[in-house]
C-alpha cells in the first residue's frame, strides 16, 4: 500500500553531506533570528513609546514589524529544533498549522505593502488631504481589512489537502510546510488544490503587487511635475524605505515560487536557502532600511543607545 488516508507526519528536508554542518547552519539562523525579533520589537517599542510618531505611516510600519515577528516565530524555532536536536518529523496537524500561519502572514504583510503605497501615493499627490483621508481609524481598519484577507483567502489551502491520501514519501523541501511542498507529496488529483492556491496568490500577491506599482506610476508622474530636481529628489526619497521593503519582501517569494515550479532537478540546498530567505529575510531587512531611513526613528534609537550606555 504505497498511500495513507491518514498522514501522520511528514519529514522536514535536510541536505545530503551536509548533516555534520547542522549546528553551525542553526547558529546562523538563530543569529539571524535574535536580529530579526530585536529589531522588530524595537520599533514596536520605539513607536510606541514616541507620542510624535503615532501616525500612519508608523502604524503600518507597526503592523508590517508584528507580522514578522509572528512570521519568523511560527517557522524558526521549529527550524533550530530541527538542527540541533535532529527531530526532522512533524506531524501533519502542526504542519498545516504552520502552514496556515506563512500563507496567510504573507497575505497580511502583502496587504500592508499596498496600504503604505496608498499612502505614499496620497501624501505626495493630495498633501493637503492626507491626514483627512488617512485619519489613525481608518488605519486600524486597514489593519483589520488585511488581516481578514489574508484569513479568508488562505483558511482554504490546509483545508483542502485534509482529505488527500499522501504517498508513502513524506519527505518535504524545506525545513518548514509549505501549500505547494506539501501538495506535491499527494497521491490523489490536486487540480482543485493547485487552481485554488494559484487563485489565491492572484488574487492577494499578484494584485497588490501590480496596485502597488500603478500607486509608483502615478507618485512618478506627480514628481516630474515638479520644477527643480532637488524637489523632485527630497519628495521620492520619502518613497525609497518602502520601495526597499517592497523589494525585500517580493524577489524572496518569486524566487521561491520559481525554485518550486522550475527547480524541481535542483540541488535540495537551493530549496532550504531560497525558503530561509523567504522567511527570514525580510524580518531583519525591514526594521534596519526604515532605522537608515528615517530620521525620528534613528534619533530615538540613538537616543535609548545613549541612556543605556549612561
Amino acid at each position: 500500500n504505497s498511500s495513507d488516508l491518514s498522514p501522520t507526519s511528514f519529514i522536514l528536508a535536510s541536505i545530503p553531506g551536509l548533516e555534520t554542518a547542522h549546528f553551525w547552519m542553526a547558529i546562523f539562523l538563530c543569529s539571524m533570528y535574535i536580529l530579526a525579533v530585536t529589531g522588530n520589537c524595537v520599533v514596536l517599542f520605539i513607536v510606541k513609546t514616541e507620542p510624535s510618531l503615532h501616525a500612519p505611516m508608523y502604524f503600518f510600519l507597526c503592523m508590517l514589524a508584528a507580522i514578522d515577528l509572528a512570521l519568523s516565530t511560527s517557522t524558526v524555532p521549529r527550524v533550530l529544533s530541527f538542527y540541533w536536536f535532529n527531530t526532522r518529523e512533524i506531524s501533519f496537524g502542526a504542519c498545516l498549522v504552520q502552514m496556515f500561519f506563512i500563507h496567510t502572514l504573507s497575505a497580511i504583510e502583502s496587504t500592508v505593502l499596498l496600504a503604505m503605497a496608498v499612502d505614499r501615493y496620497v501624501a505626495i499627490c493630495h498633501p493637503l488631504r492626507h491626514a483627512a483621508i488617512l485619519t489613525n481609524t481608518v488605519t486600524v481598519k486597514i489593519g483589520l481589512v488585511a488581516m481578514a484577507r489574508g484569513v479568508l483567502f488562505f483558511l482554504p489551502l490546509p483545508l483542502l489537502l485534509l482529505p488527500l491520501p499522501f504517498c508513502s514519501s513524506r519527505v518535504l523541501s524545506h525545513s518548514f510546510c509549505l501549500h505547494q511542498d506539501v501538495m506535491n507529496l499527494a497521491c490523489a488529483n490536486t487540480t482543485p488544490s493547485v487552481v485554488y492556491g494559484l487563485t489565491a496568490i492572484l488574487l492577494v500577491m499578484g494584485l497588490d503587487a501590480i496596485l502597488i506599482c500603478l500607486s509608483y506610476i502615478l507618485i512618478l508622474k506627480a514628481v516630474l511635475r515638479l520644477a527643480l530636481w532637488k524637489e523632485r529628489l527630497k519628495v521620492f526619497s520619502t518613497c525609497i524605505a518602502h520601495i526597499c521593503v517592497v523589494l525585500a519582501f517580493y524577489v524572496p517569494l518569486i524566487g521561491l515560487s520559481v525554485v518550486h515550479r522550475f527547480g524541481k532537478d535542483l540541488a535540495p540546498l537551493v530549496h532550504i536557502i531560497m525558503g530561509n530567505i523567504y522567511i527570514l529575510v525580510p524580518a531583519v531587512l525591514n526594521p534596519i532600511i526604515y532605522g537608515v531611513r528615517t530620521k525620528e526613528i534613528q534619533r530615538r534609537i540613538l537616543n535609548l543607545v545613549h541612556i543605556y550606555n549612561n
